[in-house]
């Protein structure tokens, strides 16, 4: 990694302890500050310049970091801003220092490392010229446009723009109206031979860049469906009912209530955690999924036997609510849209409330809003999983087995399989019939006719 001037580092170092009083913290801005300048020099941006910032914001996207570690370290980066001027001369590479082929692995998101390409004297001839920066960039706004236009989900662009940007990469930044039918195939094989991915994941692939080429560059690939693979047949794990019981017992509150949603109402994990008030109706015994998967809405019945814990739960987060209120904060962060633009209030609203609101609020660095998310997916995952292993489950277990189990034991007690296809909020039955060869086959084996029944 490119060493940053002891001179540098002195300011900004003084300048920390000034702004940021707590030493934990400033171990993570140190560590963002030498990401940036590796950028820099690696992508050849000016790192005083206040221009190379969304660009690395975006190179932080496209690798999967959280929105609140791009928030930080676009902090980390403004604070070097403030002791370095602008019109100061940029730091080139010394003549003698390769940049290293390895960046550790940022923490606290899984995903990819940032891992630049290594450039030496020996390709320097050969390799093929960067693009300008503004034409990679236009892009990913188009990416971002196309995306926002059809009302995809926000994860669709993250891992979209992730595997545009592994393929910007592996192209060197051939500018993009030079791409061709073969880039495109030479990196799906990489994908497959060289890295040995999935075929799950080798789709993914082929279809971020299938919605590249077609609204982005406004090209329709030639032959290059002969590069997709063919995803083997998959049973999915199926926890037994004394299993979920034994797993539930090891979760403490508030994991253990929403293990329940994801078992008791078939439920994807992302749906549970955005529910919010106003989803549930106590009264007729409902729970309303809003926005699901595909942009669809769907009902599911509440269980009754823990619809005394849910009411408790709910006199909880009241509480939250009114200490928010007491303490001036801005609301909670509500569905993109107009929404909040036309009712201005709604975000404090206790309707809107997360019903698995954030243990603590977030702050909003252009704005300097306090407002409050709902519990992190990835801290859910991390409570399901020690509780398998202190139960001692012998079976892979995530939020998603819950879900498969809920479908299992529907079809064990006699439910038709539409009836579950709409529970579970599948647009096709053929998906939801895959619950049936995790359920033990009853029919009768010696042939007869019918007139013999």
């Amino acid at each position: 990694m490119i060493q940053i001037p002891s001179e540098i580092q002195t300011d900004f170092e003084i300048l920390l302890k000034e702004k940021i009083p707590e030493e934990r913290y400033r171990v993570h801005y140190r560590k963002w500050l030498r990401y940036y300048w590796d950028f820099c020099h690696k992508y050849g941006h000016c790192a005083q310049k206040r221009e190379s910032l969304p660009l690395f914001a975006e190179k932080l996207r496209q690798k999967r970091q959280t929105d609140m570690q791009i928030r930080q370290a676009g902090h980390a980066v403004a604070l070097y801003y403030e002791i370095v001027p602008a019109d100061k001369v940029c730091h080139s590479i010394p003549e003698k220092q390769e940049p290293p082929v390895h960046v550790p692995r940022v923490s606290g998101k899984s995903g990819n490392a940032l891992v630049p390409v290594p450039f030496s004297e020996k390709n320097k001839e050969t390799a093929v010229p960067a693009a300008k920066p503004e034409s990679w960039q236009s892009a990913y706004s188009s990416l971002s446009g196309e995306i926002k236009v059809r009302h995809y989900s926000p994860k669709t662009f993250r891992v979209y723009a992730n595997w545009l940007g592994q393929f910007q990469t592996f192209t060197k930044s051939k500018p993009p109206e030079l791409l061709s039918d073969a880039d495109m195939t030479d990196f799906l094989t990489h994908l497959a031979v060289s890295r040995h991915v999935s075929a799950s994941t080798q789709n993914q692939a082929f279809n971020a860049l299938l919605f590249f080429f077609r609204h982005v560059l406004k090209r329709e690939p030639g032959e290059i469906k002969s590069v997709r693979a063919k995803r083997r047949p998959y049973i999915p794990v199926v926890l037994s009912r004394e299993e979920v019981d034994r797993l539930i017992k090891h979760l403490s509150h508030p994991y253990d209530l929403a293990v329940k949603l994801l078992y008791g109402c078939g439920l994807r994990l992302f749906e549970c955690l955005k529910l919010r008030i106003h989803c549930f109706n106590f009264d007729a015994g409902i729970l309303t999924v809003h926005d699901g998967k595909g942009q669809k809405d769907r009902t599911v019945p509440l269980p009754r036997s823990i619809m005394p814990e849910l009411l408790e739960h709910l006199e909880k987060v009241k509480e939250i609510h009114a200490q928010d209120l007491a303490a001036g904060y801005a609301g909670t962060f509500m569905p993109e849209g107009m929404l909040e633009k036309k009712y201005k209030n709604c975000a404090k609203e206790l309707i809107w409330q997360w019903f698995f609101p954030a243990i603590e609020l977030t702050e909003i660095p252009e704005t300097k809003e306090q407002r409050r998310w709902h519990l992190h997916e990835r801290h859910v995952q991390r409570a399901i999983r020690d509780a398998g292993q202190k139960a001692q489950l012998l079976k892979r277990v995530s939020a998603h087995t819950l879900r498969h189990s809920f479908a299992t034991h529907l079809l064990q007690a006699n439910y038709d399989i539409r009836t579950i296809q709409e529970l579970l909020g599948h647009s096709d039955v053929k998906t939801t019939m895959i619950y049936t060869h995790t359920v033990k086959s009853r029919t009768i084996k010696e042939t007869k006719s019918p007139l013999d029944f």
